[in-house]
């Protein structure tokens, strides 16, 4: 850390991650799926959209909170991946129960739709294809993006865990930018006065 413009973090826009993309998206099918499928009144409407909320929320919340605190963005994050995989087996139990497929890894449909899902991160967009889909061709959209989220966060997880090794929390940050700060004053101002003056 060089300056003290350095101090805490200022890289903690969450829209530009491509898990939060991703995760909204999931909460969009999600949100119409559950709407339109589940009958009125069933209370896993609530849980899996709930469920969507939270895989999306809690990396935003982590990523704001990582700014003073790495190990509350740890542990955000992990909550955002166990809601995610809390709504990976309501959309599984949901096919499973109404004899509706799961679509196999090889699958031509499950290639096609995870070749989709990798290069598009647009909500919209999502919004818009499954508006005629069936039930089991949404759930196994939904399914494809929680998994390729579920990687990203992965990912994401490590690399908070490194940057937490090598970094340190909020302690070493604002240590370093104190004697940074030390430093540069000192240098500026010299061991006498203003600008190394013995003030004469």
């Amino acid at each position: 850390m060089t300056s003290d413009q350095e101090f805490l973090r200022q890289d903690n826009n969450y829209r530009t991650l491509k898990a939060f993309r991703k995760a909204e998206c999931i909460y969009d099918v999600t949100y119409f799926f559950a709407n339109k499928f589940l009958s009125k009144g069933d209370r896993t409407i609530d849980q899996m959209i709930q469920a969507a909320r939270s895989g999306k929320q809690n990396l935003a919340e982590g990523n704001i909170d990582g700014v003073t605190s790495k190990e509350m963005e740890l542990k955000l994050t992990n909550v955002n991946r166990a809601s995610l995989h809390e709504l990976l087996l309501d959309y599984e139990d949901y096919l499973r129960v109404r004899d509706l497929k799961q679509w196999s890894y090889n699958d031509p449909r499950c290639v096609q739709t995870r070749e989709f899902c990798k290069t598009h991160l647009d909500s919209v967009i999502y919004r818009e294809k499954i508006k005629d889909r069936s039930d089991e061709t949404i759930a196994n959209i939904a399914i494809t993006l929680i998994h390729q989220c579920d990687v990203l966060i992965k990912g994401l997880i490590e690399w908070q865990k490194r940057n937490f090794l090598e970094n340190g929390g909020i302690k070493e940050e604002m240590y370093r930018a104190r004697k940074a700060w030390q430093q540069r004053n000192r240098f500026n101002n010299g061991p006498n006065g203003q600008n190394g003056s013995n003030g004469r």
